[in-house]
């Protein structure tokens, strides 16, 4: 949900500078034109670029240590990192790039990027990779396998994943008498149960026409578990289901209650922080954060993210994959494809997940030792990474990210009162349906 906005889609510049610069010949590998995974010569040495918004912190850090494990165990293989300090300048600079004929190996992408990416043919499929050794993509939880995958052809592998969560502070539930809602009907009742006393259970950030925000995702998930996801696999938008439209409502019937207050940069943290919210339902990646605001006022709870009426679990994947470029030589591609299996293999996802606070993407990765400290101590980590498995991500279309912007701005529309839940879902309906039918 600590998602941006995108830039426009690759200009058709590109295209023509990469047709210049294709894989070079005298290569020492097997050629990927041939239908098959290229190889690299161990004895070869060879340096690849990986374009990524890990520039600060532990993320900066942890993958600038994994990297050097990396290239320990393949002394012929540097990769050169090349940081940028957050999303919308990757966008940028990826793009730029690519019009200048000069794409790194690969790239940190969202799903909508490797699209656009992917329909103007600069991308690598990796289809012919994962079958020369289809246990890299078997030891996946099958929801992020799932979400690799445009149009049937593998472009993406995974790097930075979490999931939904839903922290909170158990003292204001036991004061109420309320248990930890396990359904989102028992979040309603609990969360009107607790807004009292200038508390509101659940502040959030709805989104807007500039893009989605933790609001809109809540809400994506709400509508999922009263029966319908608000875009299907195909990325055709269904706003204006009823299940949508219920949603909604139920969203602004807490707030007429006092029982939700909308608000911008992440409004649910703040309020936890200052013990005047009761719930913040964000990413697990905002663990630190919500943390850091709480300091020690109270032990913070985590719990799952509230399921369906029948007790099925409803989440969602979120953050970016790695993605190669197609004018990359045969053996930058043998080596990217080595260094991307290396980032999900159980040892370096311990290592990843516990430094950064991201969820392993391999399950084998919960039963290392190390893991199983790690969790001792941090649990909410056991189901949010076995949501990994059933969910799904936002369907990897370049128009989906302008249908999440109209699709905030119904929601702050309607949680305004300016226009009922029906009539705010329905605008944002025609407007990505229009979306869809230009980007098609």
């Amino acid at each position: 949900m600590k998602r941006t906005t995108l830039t426009a889609v690759v200009a058709g510049a590109a295209i023509a500078a990469l047709a210049l610069t294709g894989c070079s010949s005298g290569s020492s590998s097997t050629p990927s034109s041939s239908g098959g995974a290229p190889t690299l010569d161990p004895g070869k040495k060879v340096t690849i670029t990986f374009a990524e918004a890990m520039a600060s912190g532990a993320l900066k850090t942890e993958l600038e240590k994994v990297t050097k494990e990396f290239e320990a165990k393949n002394p012929n293989i540097t990769v050169t990192l090349q940081a940028q300090p957050d999303y919308n300048t990757l966008k940028t600079k990826i793009d730029a790039a690519l019009t200048a004929g000069n794409a790194p190996t690969i790239a940190q992408v969202y799903g909508e990027w490797a699209a656009e990416y992917a329909s103007s043919d600069v991308l690598e499929p990796l289809t012919a990779y994962a079958k020369a050794d289809p246990s890299a993509t078997d030891g996946l939880y099958k929801g992020i396998r799932n979400s690799l995958y445009i149009d049937k052809k593998l472009y993406m592998w995974p790097f930075n994943a979490s999931a939904v969560a839903m922290f909170y502070n158990p003292e204001m539930l036991k004061a109420a008498g309320q248990d930890v809602p396990k359904t989102w009907d028992d979040f309603v009742t609990v969360a009107k149960a607790v807004s009292k006393d200038g508390v509101v259970a659940l502040p959030m950030d709805p989104g807007s026409s500039s893009g989605p925000a933790g609001g809109t995702t809540i809400f994506e998930l709400m509508a999922q578990a009263n029966g319908t996801p608000v875009f299907t696999a195909d990325g055709t938008p269904k706003f204006d289901s009823d299940d949508a439209v219920k949603a909604l409502q139920t969203l602004v019937d807490l707030k007429k209650a006092g029982a939700l207050q909308t608000g911008t940069n992440y409004p649910g943290e703040t309020a936890l922080g200052a013990e005047k919210g009761t719930f913040d339902i964000s990413t697990t990646t905002s663990v630190y954060y919500d943390q850091q605001a709480v300091g020690d006022k109270f032990e913070m709870g985590i719990a799952p993210v509230p399921a369906a009426a029948d007790g099925t679990r409803v989440n969602q994947i979120n953050g970016t994959n790695v993605a190669m470029f197609s004018s990359a030589t045969d053996d930058q591609k043998a080596a990217a494809w080595k260094y991307m299996q290396f980032l999900t293999e159980a040892e370096t996802q311990s290592e990843w997940a516990q430094a950064t606070g991201y969820l392993p993407v391999n399950p084998k990765t919960l039963e290392l030792d190390d893991m199983k400290s790690y969790i001792a101590k941090n649990p909410y980590v056991t189901f949010a990474s076995e949501d990994l498995a059933d969910s799904s991500a936002l369907p990897p279309y370049a128009w989906v990210q302008d249908g999440l912007g109209d699709l905030g701005a119904a929601l702050q529309s309607a949680l305004a009162g300016n226009a009922t839940p029906a009539a705010a879902l329905k605008d944002a309906q025609d407007k990505a349906e229009k979306a869809m039918a230009a980007d098609k």
